[in-house]
């Protein structure tokens, strides 16, 4: 009898294990079938170049390298004039070198690409028949920002001088009985721009400054007729009226002596190295270098020797592809003395910002504080940078200015980025780089044919540069899927 017992209960066993197998088995298999579905897999797992970057914004927030670290990312689209996808884009943050971007730009706006500065030598007097000038040499200067750098295609004080001392040589001048008088004006061209708050006097193939604009008799100016051509020969004097705010001339000025701007530095080292230069060649100068900022006076001068500065496109693609901050400070320089007459720093941040505001620049916590991007005291946002460079894109000089930017693995400072990257070739941007600070802001082209903005803002990271500069390129990879 047990042994019966214990046969059924095996059995019983058996047929439940039987009953469950077949009971259990079937409520599983949907979901097995559901996980091998190859069309719900890819359903699950395929994400949009969108939510790539989204993934890289959150991965990067994490990140021991910035997880500390201010910073804030915008990627802008010119044609929607709408974000595509930002991170603490209205926070002000250091922008380092990327600063040049408004600074070369409100240059170009001013100037247009072809504008140059010259340096002009010229002589008063006669040349006696032993060789001897019995007058002065003239160095007559227009605040070259790119006098005797030897960069950015501008020749070396050097080239210069050896031009300056052979052309004097060649006008059979042996002995110089006078001075070597330098001063600055501003040369004549098609694209003239006069500074406010002076009085210029037309002289020659230039402007040279007479006095100030305070005082000046409203009864003898004329305004100057836009068809009018400057260019012209007979003594006039030039300036922006003080009463209408318009170009005006007259025949005659009595307030010469002083102005109450500063004006561009004269060529002081150009004119002593030329004097040096001529002495150990043989040409005697009794006089000595002399400056003579105001001249309403400058009788009659002939002509010797000029040098040219590159033109302004070549001088900002240099400044943007080597991030040359003298460069960049000299332009903040200039065009604040060409807008204003003052020749000051303080006059081109009042420039650059005028300019700014009149593009409707968004100044939400702009603090522009010098020309190249070396304060510390310059802020800027992310947003604010993308709409402005979607702006350029709408500007004559659009191209000109893109290409004066590094080209990710190829040009300038981007040489050394994006070098095994998809993106190689496809970025043109300003960097910028100061002590734990990190910066890229610039343009963008997809795959898809589409150009963006982009801006990219990191203060105050741990780790090393080239580890910043990493994570960088794996934000902005996804980006060319756009």
């Amino acid at each position: 009898m047990h042994r019966i017992s214990k046969f059924l209960g095996a059995n019983l066993v058996l047929v439940s294990s039987l009953f469950i197998a077949q009971t259990s088995i079937p409520a599983q298999l949907p979901q097995h079938y559901e996980l091998q579905d190859p069309s719900r897999t890819e359903a699950h797992v395929e994400l949009t170049a969108k939510d790539l970057l989204e993934i890289e914004i959150n991965r990067l927030q994490a990140d021991p390298i910035l997880r500390n670290a201010s910073w804030s990312f915008s990627l802008y689209d010119p044609v929607t004039n709408r974000e595509i996808l930002s991170y603490n884009d209205r926070t002000p943050l250091l922008p380092a070198s990327t600063t040049k971007l408004l600074t070369t730009e409100t240059a170009y706006a001013m100037l247009g690409p072809d504008y140059r500065w010259n340096t002009q030598l010229e002589y008063s007097g006669e040349v006696g028949e032993d060789g001897t000038l019995n007058g002065n040499l003239y160095i007559v200067g227009s605040g070259d920002p790119t006098l005797g750098k030897a960069a950015g295609g501008a020749s070396s004080y050097w080239a210069i001088v050896s031009k300056f001392r052979d052309a004097i040589k060649e006008a059979g001048i042996r002995k110089v009985s006078g001075d070597i008088i330098i001063q600055n004006g501003i040369f004549k061209s098609d694209n003239i721009v006069l500074p406010p708050n002076i009085v210029w006097l037309e002289h020659n193939n230039y402007f040279l400054p007479a006095g100030s604009t305070q005082n000046i008799d409203p009864t003898k100016e004329r305004l100057v007729v836009k068809a009018r051509n400057l260019l012209n020969d007979g003594k006039r004097y030039f300036y922006i009226s003080p009463y209408t705010g318009k170009q005006a001339t007259a025949d005659s000025f009595d307030g010469a002596g002083s102005v109450s701007v500063k004006l561009p530095d004269a060529p002081y080292y150009l004119a002593n190295s030329l004097r040096t230069s001529l002495v150990k060649s043989g040409v005697s100068v009794a006089g000595k270098v002399v400056a003579r900022p105001i001249d309403a006076e400058p009788g009659i001068r002939n002509y010797l020797a000029r040098e040219e500065s590159p033109c302004l496109e070549d001088i900002i693609y240099f400044t943007n592809q080597t991030s040359s901050n003298a460069f960049a400070e000299a332009l903040l320089h200039s065009v604040g003395y060409l807008a204003t007459g003052d020749h000051t720093a303080l006059s081109g941040r009042s420039t650059v910002t005028e300019h700014l505001s009149e593009r409707g620049y968004d100044f939400t916590g702009l603090s522009y504080s010098d020309g190249s991007g070396l304060s510390r005291s310059n802020f800027v946002t992310a947003y604010s940078q993308v709409r402005f460079l979607a702006d350029i894109m709408k500007q004559p000089y659009y191209n000109s200015f893109l290409t004066s930017l590094p080209i990710a693995g190829q040009t300038g400072t981007l040489k050394r980025m994006f070098n095994y990257s998809d993106a190689n070739g496809r970025i043109f941007a300003k960097t910028g780089t100061l002590n734990r600070v990190k910066t890229l802001a610039g343009y963008i082209n997809t795959n898809s044919g589409r150009t963006l903005t982009f801006s990219l803002l990191i203060n105050g990271y741990n780790g090393s540069v080239d580890q910043v500069k990493k994570r960088m390129e794996e934000l902005l990879s996804p980006v060319l899927d756009l």
